[in-house]
């Protein structure tokens, strides 16, 4: 039978990953995909809110447009996560714990036009763009290589739905 002191060595391992990378990089890494991954879980609800709402004559357009961008964001959220625990790191706990990271803002206005929905939407992808760029240079500077690559990916991917909102917005 395992002593108390074999036992809380098991529950403090439990979350403990072996990893390449420096203590020091897992922490900064990992700090900066919890709050991208904070401000992706924001954007998805935020999409969701104006694809709930979307009211236009072009409302079947920008919906099935708000609902590929909504599955793309939920796609990453788990990546992140995942990513995050793979090098060591730990990942959010809750939507208290969301809220407390995120930097993208929510909408709970009663109305919104659609412009302003999609030009709203354009400028926080823009801003996470800028974020994922950020942690990019993390990366490189740690010599994580996969999250680096993962990111690279999600900036494409990012780059595209503004070009999407651009596009949709266009006079």
């Amino acid at each position: 039978m395992a002593n108390t002191s074999e036992l809380i060595g098991r529950r403090k391992a439990g979350l403990t990953t072996p990893s390449d990378i420096a203590p020091e990089a897992v922490r900064d890494i990992t700090g900066a995909l919890n709050v991208l991954l904070a401000d992706v879980f924001t954007l998805y609800l935020k999409i969701k809110n104006f694809h709930w709402h979307m009211s236009s004559p072009h409302f079947r357009d920008y919906h099935l447009l708000l609902d590929d961008q909504g599955d793309q964001l939920f796609a990453m959220t788990d990546e992140i996560a995942e990513r995050a625990r793979k090098i060591g790191g730990t990942t959010v706990r809750s939507i208290g714990h969301i809220a407390r990271l995120r930097r993208i803002q929510d909408n709970d206005a009663e109305f919104v036009t659609p412009a302003d929905m999609l030009s709203e939407l354009r400028e926080d992808e823009k801003a996470l763009l800028l974020s994922h760029r950020a942690v990019h240079v993390l990366c490189d500077d740690a010599g994580d290589v996969a999250t680096a690559s993962l990111l690279e990916n999600w900036i494409d991917q990012s780059q595209r739905r503004i070009w999407f909102l651009f596009e949709t917005t266009r006079s």
